[in-house]
């Protein structure tokens, strides 16, 4: 009989608290959620109080049998899943099925998987915290009442198979009403004039940029009033008014949350979220160190606190003191958000000796570069600010005020480990002359330039995240599955990383929208998740939230229904005749995306792909290139004569005079099976 039974979500996991353990202790892995509401109905009892009617999930009778034996050989049983609100409700769900063992488990939780933090954890056990419980009960039940009573309605007006969701039709919305700004978007005329200038004693010159009128700033909208501006100034002589010297400092960014550590990894390493968060899990739940054996490399990746532990902030503050010197070291504290739950610290090394080169062969390429974010990043959270020497002058030319301003780093401070993805393009601009007041300076050069307003831009995986946050929709652990799910719904699609709605996405949102405002709209979700937060903290119970929600829904519900009934949403027709019945065919979703059908169905059931054509011939024949997707969704392009007499095809769209490399075309050719 084992004195201690540890049950974690998964082996690996289960590995690295293995090695922290000796004696009979046996650690094991219940592979996620063992119970959940079915999939085939509600399952939720609307009659009684909304009680949900869970499952043990399938496939997985074995392992309850194996888990049930293992707490009936044990002494006694910690429940040591993850330290958040899904973590806890597995706790919860585990516990009900070992019900017969139900004096002898507790609930134990780490923010790191070190041997210090399970001794102490084990030592330290506590009950299930049944409010955390609840308010994942809450998102569960709330989020499968709004998916299963609003997808029928879909399924009848647009295909089978659609899906809404609170936050994800929410998700789906700013990115259609963002590429609808896009769309209305009137761009404006408006003008830069710079001038290039020459400090006469050391003949170096700089570039100064217009500013405006006798101090006051003017914008110009025209050719006319830059040409008025150009005659004035052509002649003048340039004469420094003001010069401006000082420092400057650059603080640190704090350390990452699951948002931010997201938005990093997608703009330096070109992450997904999903990939981010996978790596993330594997560095969390423990990696095998030549050294060491397996150890968990970072604290746990779900969470919206910057908050870090003492005993993390001495071993940074010794890290950096050692490696880099004293002046380089900073005791920072960073103010979380007034919507964080805080309940984790923010996601650092656990290991400050571990430094990222130092493990670098025990890592994959993509887990090194992940690893390496987040180190240096706490570290760098840790450190003095960057300092700069900065000039900034002014240059009046007949009444016209020019300025320009420049910058050397004098300190480098945190930022010889770390500098933030938005900062990181800011190049540094160069020190100016040694300028004096009254000086007169040699004009070079005028150069206009005619620029016009951009549209905003699409949002990428990264900005999208960063807007969810801030308008407080979603959760660190609804993210990633959140734009998974609407890529894989085909709502939106992947252009050179931007998100872009297609057409069944514009007429999904559309459908919900106009028909469910108070459901899918960015207050009412983001007062859900305030909501959530007050349950988690037993301020409210669940069910009272689930019942003053479904009244109001309920009735909604049935006037949809009833004014949809008669409603029939036309598909787009195309400029394609069916060779069949001469009819034009129409534009379908089918699992794999859009398709050309026949609109005479069921008499004609002609369909064909959609044959989109790039401008740039075929490397290999000459022939047309057609682009195409993979079932991933991943772009790729083909010959129109492969496979019959040309076996061109790449992920990269070609170039004119380009050679080809037939190496990559098997492994293309796999993911592409079953591309309509």
């Amino acid at each position: 009989m084992a004195d201690k039974l540890i049950i974690v979500e998964s082996p690996a996991k289960a590995n690295t608290i293995k090695k922290f353990l000796g004696g009979s202790t046996k650690v094991v892995a219940s592979m996620g959620h063992v119970r959940d509401l079915p999939k085939s109905k509600l399952g939720v009892d609307i009659e009684h109080d909304f009680e949900p009617e869970y499952i043990n999930i399938r496939g997985k009778g074995d392992l309850i049998k194996s888990l049930k034996k293992d707490a009936k050989n044990s002494k006694k049983i910690y429940l040591a899943t993850d330290p958040d609100r899904e973590g806890e409700a597995i706790a919860w769900h585990l516990a009900t099925i070992l019900n017969d063992e139900k004096d002898k488990i507790v609930r134990v939780t780490f923010n790191e998987i070190t041997k210090g933090a399970v001794k102490k954890a084990i030592k330290e056990p506590r009950s299930i915290d049944i409010n955390l419980v609840d308010a994942q009960q809450a998102r569960r039940v709330l989020d499968r009442i709004v998916g299963y009573k609003i997808s029928p309605l879909l399924w009848k007006k647009v295909r089978r198979g659609l899906s809404a969701g609170r936050v994800q039709s929410v998700a789906v919305k700013l990115i259609v009403d963002r590429e609808e700004e896009i769309e209305k978007f009137i761009p404006e005329e408006y003008w830069n004039i710079f001038v290039d200038l020459e400090e006469e004693n050391s003949k170096k010159q700089f570039e100064a940029k217009f500013y405006g009128k006798d101090g006051k700033k003017q914008e110009i909208h025209n050719k006319e009033e830059a040409d008025e501006i150009l005659k004035n100034i052509d002649k003048a002589k340039y004469i420094v008014k003001e010069v401006k010297r000082g420092e400057k400092k650059r603080n640190a960014a704090p350390p990452f949350t699951t948002s931010t550590m997201q938005q990093e990894a997608s703009r330096k390493l070109g992450f997904t979220l999903k990939k981010t968060m996978s790596i993330a899990q594997m560095l969390y739940e423990g990696i095998k160190i030549d050294t060491r054996g397996t150890v968990g490399l970072i604290t746990y990746m779900r969470t919206d606190s910057t908050r870090i532990s003492e005993e993390a902030r001495k071993a940074a503050k010794e890290h950096i003191v050692s490696t880099y010197g004293e002046e380089y070291y900073e005791n920072r504290y960073y103010k979380t958000s007034k919507d964080s739950q805080d309940a984790h610290e923010a996601i650092r090394p656990t290991y400050a000796e571990l430094e990222p080169d130092s493990i670098k062969d025990s890592l994959t390429k993509d887990q090194y570069k992940l690893y390496k974010l987040i180190y240096n990043r706490f570290m760098a959270s840790q450190m003095a600010s960057a300092i700069y020497n900065t000039m900034a002058v002014t240059i009046d030319a007949n009444s016209y005020t020019f300025k320009a301003n420049g910058q050397s780093l004098k300190f480098k401070g945190f930022m010889t480990l770390y500098v933030e993805g938005e900062e990181s393009k800011e190049e540094e601009k160069g020190m100016l002359p040694d300028l004096q007041e009254n000086q007169e300076v040699k004009k070079i050069k005028i150069n206009p330039k005619q620029s016009f307003t951009e549209p905003p831009p699409r949002y990428t995986e990264a900005s999208l995240v960063k807007a969810l946050e801030e308008k407080g929709i979603g959760r660190p652990s609804t993210y990633s599955p959140t734009i998974t799910t609407i890529l894989e719904r085909h709502y939106i699609e992947k252009e050179q990383r931007q998100l872009v709605p297609t057409e069944l996405g514009k007429v999904v949102n559309k459908l919900l929208t106009e028909n469910f405002s108070d459901i899918i709209n960015v207050e009412f979700t983001a007062k859900i998740e305030n909501e959530f937060d007050e349950i988690a903290e037993g301020k409210e119970p669940w069910k009272k939230m689930i019942r003053e929600f479904y009244g109001p829904f309920e009735k909604e519900l049935e006037k949809v229904e009833k004014d949809l009934e008669h409603v029939e949403i036309e598909d787009e027709v195309s400029d394609v005749r069916c060779e069949k019945c001469g009819r034009l065919m129409v534009y379908k979703y089918g699992r794999y995306g859009k398709f050309l059908a026949c609109p005479g169905y069921p008499e004609c059931k002609n369909t064909k792909p959609i044959i989109d054509y790039i401008d740039v011939p075929c490397p290999k024949c000459g022939g047309k290139v057609i682009e195409r997707k993979s079932k991933r969704g991943r772009r790729f392009y083909i010959c129109e004569n492969n496979p019959k007499s040309c076996d061109y095809i790449s992920w990269n769209k070609p170039k004119p005079g380009e050679k080809w490399d037939a190496k990559e075309s098997k492994n293309i050719k796999k993911e592409s099976k079953n591309t309509p």
